[in-house]
């Protein structure tokens, strides 16, 4: 599977910041406390392709994304 270099940063923000708080992550919280150089709607839409490829997840409509175990298998390696 091949990610962008923005996916791969995306990701590791996503997996981080589940790892620190055990919640859904959402786009803003990832706008405010990282410094990704883009719009929190850029990041929802790379959200939706990750999801795509197996590697997010959400368990509500309006919620956040939680990393999936293929993900996080993909963050130790």
């Amino acid at each position: 599977m091949e990610l962008t270099e923005r996916q791969k940063e995306i990701l590791r923000a996503v997996i981080r910041e589940f790892m620190e708080e055990a919640e859904e992550v959402g786009s803003l919280s990832l706008v405010e406390k990282y410094d990704l150089g883009v719009s929190s709607a850029t990041i929802r839409n790379e959200m939706v392709k990750l999801m795509g490829l197996g590697l997010l997840e959400k368990s509500h409509i309006s919620s956040g994304r939680l990393p999936t175990d293929q993900a996080l298998r993909l963050y130790v390696t």
